[in-house]
């Protein structure tokens, strides 16, 4: 029987592609398949963008300072799991996780030394932050002001992506609903004071990391940017002003073909939506992201492998015309990146951009009869998947259902059994294996982290005003029974000091938790 050749989202490859549909469009022109400017990397590199955050704010403002000397070009905070679910270091929920898997930030006194030395209109920053992202988005602003920046100049993201929180990854709060009023009331109030904000990175890079296919990955962030733009279409915003500020973030795994092929599909596709719901301008068509090479690919089996993965996803995301990137640490399937490892990481990217030529000309694998013919098949595929989304009344509904997980989960159980069937090989782990060699640094957080945080957590409390943090609570809560935008009385409450956690149970008072 002749083998069959699939990408890894089922879509067959033939053994040789003779024409490319016909494609005369030019790069910086609608749809965008061919990238969102006319000289794309010639004009500017992408940004080199390195995630980290661990320990305290002390330990990761140290990292940020190393990376920003290694030539890194934009800071991207990590940050530990009770600051993503709104609990702060003291709090017993946070036992055993403060400062783990990223950085602790309880009050606006963290941010301060999280960024110190480092000014903040010089600099972009990324911020991986969901169910609490009105909180850090606001100590941001409040540092910014303590420096006397210019609020119109501040430029950055926040992830601020609840919906893939609810199918994907469980870092959520409270409930779908009061989830997206938050989420439109940053659109509207960066909308008018941070105007070069992008207030939502639409992700899907975590679907991707619990297991779905390509397609998969592609339809369900799409539908849920769907869904963000409904929401805030409904709220009385104007596309052409806050579709401008929408960003994705996608995974790059190992097919590097279909990856390409991916990106540009997800860019033509997002053109037809935003065009479909009613923009006219260009630049709110446009489908701006960041990507970040797949943590899930890399193995803790002959480590030094992931960096030729961490090389080929890469290169995949720069001809796939990404905006900007992360490159993950060989050893990220072992711990936290060491400081050798998240050079090498940069230093891969650094390559690619001066040594490779691959930015000398733009979208260099256009015309490609298998590039085109692939593109057409990933937009087709991730279609069907929308269409489906949208009899069920969108995104939402589709996840309150259950059948975005339910889909990813059946996706992530093929993958699985054809890597224990050894049908697909994974270099180092079901073939070409080996007695475990030594991997001596191993990145370490240690216990007395949350310790240190309590105190400091405890010297805050006496120091501060505490009649003006209830003052400014209670206002906040009062908000959230009526309709306010939120964003105004959450920056309040962090200039007072109030903690993250003092504000998340605010609202979990008022909205409950899903």
């Amino acid at each position: 029987m002749d083998k069959k050749y699939t990408t890894t989202s089922g879509i067959e490859i033939k053994n040789v592609y003779t024409t490319a549909p016909k494609n005369e469009e030019l790069p910086g022109q609608f749809p965008f398949t061919r990238g969102i400017q006319k000289d794309m990397y010639r004009g500017r590199l992408w940004t080199m963008r390195q995630y980290a955050g661990f320990s305290t704010a002390e330990e990761s403002n140290k990292r940020y300072h190393y990376l920003l000397a290694q030539g890194t070009m934009g800071l991207s905070v990590a940050f530990d799991l009770p600051t993503q679910i709104g609990y702060d270091s003291d709090d017993e929920m946070a036992e055993g996780e403060v400062g783990k898997v990223g950085v602790a930030i309880d009050s606006l006194k963290d941010i301060e030394i999280l960024f110190d030395g480092i000014t903040l209109q010089q600099i972009t920053t990324s911020m991986t932050i969901n169910a609490t992202a009105s909180i850090l988005l606001a100590m941001y602003i409040a540092l910014a002001k303590k420096q006397g920046a210019d609020l119109k100049q501040i430029s950055g993201t926040i992830q601020n992506d609840i919906l893939k929180e609810y199918a994907a990854r469980g870092t959520y709060i409270y409930p779908p609903k009061p989830s997206m009023r938050i989420i439109t009331d940053i659109f509207e109030y960066c909308s008018k004071e941070l105007p070069k904000w992008n207030t939502i990175s639409i992700s899907g890079y975590h679907i991707r990391e619990a297991g779905s296919t390509a397609v998969q990955e592609l339809a369900f962030t799409l539908a849920n940017g769907k869904a963000y733009l409904n929401a805030a279409l409904q709220k009385g915003l104007d596309i052409n002003v806050f579709a401008k500020r929408l960003s994705f973030f996608f995974n790059c795994h190992n097919n590097f073909f279909e990856e390409i092929a991916k990106f540009r599909a997800a860019r033509r596709m997002w053109a037809n939506i935003t065009k479909n719901l009613g923009a006219t301008d260009e630049k709110a068509m446009m489908l701006r992201f960041h990507t970040q090479t797949g943590g899930s690919t890399l193995t803790a089996q002959q480590p030094l492998n992931n960096v030729i993965r961490v090389s080929n996803q890469a290169l995949a995301a720069v001809l796939g015309g990404t905006q900007s990137l992360h490159t993950n640490g060989y050893d990220e399937a072992l711990s936290l990146p060491t400081e050798a490892a998240a050079k090498i990481a940069l230093r891969t990217q650094q390559v690619i951009a001066f040594e490779s030529g691959v930015t000398d000309t733009v979208d260099p694998l256009a015309g490609s009869y298998f590039i085109e013919t692939l593109t057409d098949e990933i937009e087709a595929a991730a279609t069907i998947y929308i269409d489906k989304i949208d009899v069920m009344g969108g995104s939402v509904n589709a996840i309150e259902n259950g059948y975005i997980q339910q889909e990813i989960a059946n996706a992530s159980y093929e993958y699985q059994k054809e890597v224990e069937n050894g049908e697909r090989i994974i270099v180092g782990v079901n073939k070409f294996t080996q007695k475990e060699e030594s991997f001596d640094e191993v990145f370490n957080i240690d216990e007395s982290i949350r310790t240190i945080q309590i105190e400091k957590l405890k010297k805050l409390k006496a120091e501060r005003n505490n009649e003006a943090v209830a003052n400014a609570l209670l206002n906040l809560k009062n908000a959230a029974d009526g309709n306010e935008n939120l964003m105004p009385f959450i920056l309040l409450a962090v200039e007072e000091y109030a903690t993250l956690g003092e504000i998340a149970n605010c609202l979990r008072e008022v909205f409950g938790e899903y």
